[in-house]
């Protein structure tokens, strides 16, 4: 009897310290004055309404219902605050370091984390602190000065002309109808393996197109790993793409082995060398391979497909505005002709070359606010803070987004209507924070430059070849949160 006594006693206990804990928690809620909002679901929150809705009807619907300045929502499985409208990206943008640190959505960070073979897992804990150390060298090396800065990318540009001629020759001579997208594709990540793995094999890379494409769907989706899901492919494809780089790896380790140190002129040179330094052989080394091997995907997949999807619709846009097409051409003749004057021989890009190229970067520009090759990114909370009235807790996530501000007539007049000009000196200038497709701050998107000249370098040899219709003005965009045609945009190729 005493025992049942001392249970129920224990379980009233119980029942209220959860009723007290839960009635505290409530009142402290109150006191935060959180964002107003929904989480949504339990578990998946807005996930579905995120993913498979349009993001501008998405945030435009809960500014409306909620506030223009900041909502909360549950999206990948977070407590989310959406920051909105040029102040709400200024305060991100302006706050890195006092707030927030990186963050990647769990999809993401599962498929760019190492599957090791067991006898690699077991060194996981050896490597993981030699990983610590490391990671922040690695992070400086990329961003500053590192290989994205202009005094890398100078060195590199030429070879980036070059490798746009050879692209277009291949796919589009002698043909009258083509799709841009699969050449974009291709023609993007053989760059970006060029310029991050040192490789040029464009047989090797164009077979990982397909795996690339099934990874970055991937990263933005719910994590149901079961065969026919979404990130069930993503996983595959990572697989697939992570053992093709650790042979990558394992091939230029052997080349240094055997002649010494090449000049490091790609970013896996380094980190190979870097890893070198710390790592012999074993478990240990396998494992410092598989980590590399992770790293350089997460830059080839970021190098790919925002780009690819700017230059298709860039041609899609340039192609349906005849007079916008003969400003981008003059202009390119133009720096042609001055490139011509050099010297005698094949004649290839230069830097002062790109810098003239002002008008052809505006149609670059307006094109990424029409179709933003990335709709926005999650921050972790570190520091408790207050904006637009309401407080936003540690541990929870900010989400800035492009959707807030890319189309709203208060800040690019007419938005609908495909505009260049707006960005001229003498032009609308839109307020600052209003077109953000490379993000901003401490940590605005490292490859900015690097996507200029790729971009610029393609529209360069494009327009100088070629004039082309687009066959589907109004073909349907598969995809929000990464946009694609749904037929590869075709065109019709007429020669100069």
């Amino acid at each position: 009897m005493e025992g049942v006594l001392l249970a129920v006693a224990a379980s009233l206990a119980v029942f209220a310290l959860t009723i007290a804990y839960y009635i505290s928690f409530r009142r402290s809620s109150c006191r935060a004055n959180l964002p107003p909002g929904s989480f949504g679901w339990p578990i998946i929150g807005e996930s579905i309404e995120f993913l498979f809705g349009k993001p501008e009807k998405f945030v435009g619907d809960r500014m409306r219902k909620y506030s223009p300045e900041i909502f909360k929502t549950k999206i990948f499985g977070e407590k989310t605050a959406v920051l909105c409208g040029p102040k709400g990206n200024k305060f991100i943008f302006t706050n890195e370091q006092k707030y927030f640190t990186s963050f990647r959505p769990h999809s993401m960070q599962h498929l760019f984390r190492s599957y090791k073979t067991k006898a690699a897992a077991q060194a996981q804990a050896e490597a993981e602190a030699q990983a610590q150390r490391q990671s922040s060298d690695e992070s400086k090396m990329i961003r500053q000065p590192g290989f994205l800065k202009p005094e890398a990318l100078m060195r590199y540009l030429r070879k980036m002309d070059s490798i746009s001629r050879q692209q277009l020759a291949i796919h589009w001579s002698g043909k009258e109808i083509v799709q841009v997208y699969p050449m974009a594709k291709t023609l993007t990540l053989t760059l970006a393996s060029h310029f991050f793995l040192g490789v040029n094999n464009p047989e090797r890379i164009a077979r990982l197109v397909k795996y690339f494409d099934d990874i970055t769907v991937g990263m933005h989706s719910i994590m149901l790993n079961i065969p026919g899901t979404v990130f069930y492919r993503a996983n595959k494809a990572a697989a697939f793409i992570r053992k093709e780089l650790v042979d990558v790896i394992q091939e230029k380790k052997q080349a240094m082995a055997d002649h010494g140190s090449p000049p490091m002129r790609d970013i896996l040179s380094h980190l190979i060398a870097m890893a070198m330094t710390t790592t012999t052989t074993g478990p240990a080394a396998a494992a410092a391979d598989y980590e590399t091997a992770d790293k350089i995907m997460g830059l080839l997949t970021a190098g790919y497909s925002t780009v690819a999807t700017t230059i298709t619709f860039l041609m899609k846009y340039v192609g349906l505005h005849p007079e916008i097409y003969e400003k981008v051409r003059a202009e390119q003749m133009e720096v042609a002709l001055a490139a011509s004057k050099k010297g005698e021989g094949e004649v290839l890009l230069e830097w002062e070359d790109m810098n003239r190229m002002k008008y052809s970067w505006n149609v670059v520009c307006e094109t990424m606010r029409m179709v933003p090759p990335l709709q926005g990114m999650m921050r972790e909370v570190s520091t408790e803070f207050s904006f637009g009235g309401h407080t936003v807790p540690k541990g929870w996530k900010v989400y800035w987004t492009v959707s807030t501000t890319n189309k709203n007539p208060d800040y690019f007049k007419d938005p609908e209507r495909f505009n260049p000009s707006r960005y001229d000196e003498d032009g609308e200038a839109p307020p600052p924070y209003t077109n953000v497709p490379f993000g901003g701050g401490p940590r605005m998107c490292p490859g900015k430059e690097y996507a200029r000249l790729a971009i610029l370098a393609f529209l360069h040899n494009a327009v100088r070849r070629y004039k082309w219709q687009v066959l589907d003005p109004h073909e349907k965009v598969d995809g929000d949160m990464m946009p694609a045609p749904q037929n590869g945009l075709p065109i019709r190729l007429i020669n100069y």
